[in-house]
């Protein structure tokens, strides 16, 4: 049975797992309101789901739409937004938001106020720094090429990004990848490639006792 809180609000509908605990003043289930001029897709969404043993803290807010794994943790104030799907065993730090149509792999980490943009893809075990920034917009909003651009990067499985960093849309951190903090990426970085500075260079590969098992 999941523990929900008095001052939570979950809509009706939401799937909550066995153990689920929604803190205070949390949401889950929330319908997005776009702009008039937004790019994400207007598709009716199906209920929340919430996996086993998941904690949804203090005003974090999940919208419906998404796919939530079991014994992740959603920090204080943290957003998901609609049609995420996060893995098992993830966490999402306080502040954190996770733009709409992202996918977050297994026992992945997102620390405090990072910001995942939208149709971004991290695989497993990634590690994400505070404050890291993600971008899908070359155009920054302006002409309509940019809608069949729009792209935010691909992590893949154990890639780190260090605190501060900057990823620009679109591109790819190799498995296993190191990108240090305030590095401003502007193009893919190679598999186990330590990368540092703006823009971004190669300065060495991770060494192998950095490497998951």
């Amino acid at each position: 049975m999941a523990d929900v809180h008095p001052t939570a609000t979950v809509y009706p509908g939401t799937l909550l797992g066995e153990g689920v605990k929604v803190l205070e003043h949390a949401v889950v289930g929330k319908q997005p309101s776009l702009s008039p001029r937004s790019t994400a897709k207007r598709e009716e969404l199906p209920p929340t789901e919430i996996g086993d043993g998941t904690i949804v803290s203090t005003g974090a807010i999940v919208f419906a739409g998404s796919r939530i794994g079991a014994r992740v943790i959603l920090g204080d104030q943290s957003c998901v937004r609609e049609r995420v799907t996060v893995g098992d065993d993830v966490v999402i730090g306080r502040g954190s938001l996770v733009e709409n149509d992202t996918t977050i792999g297994a026992l992945t980490k997102i620390q405090a106020m990072a910001y995942i943009t939208a149709y971004s893809t991290l695989e497993e075990q990634v590690f994400i720094a505070p404050c890291v920034q993600t971008t899908n917009d070359n155009f920054m909003g302006r002409t309509e090429r940019r809608h069949e651009l729009i792209k935010g990067p691909t992590i893949r499985r154990g890639a780190r990004v260090g605190g501060g960093a900057v990823l620009l849309p679109a591109v790819e951190i190799g498995e296993e990848a190191f990108v240090g903090a305030g590095a401003v990426v502007t193009k893919d970085v190679p598999a186990r490639a330590v990368v540092v500075g703006n823009p971004a260079r190669q300065i060495r590969d991770v060494s192998d006792d950095e490497l998951l098992s």
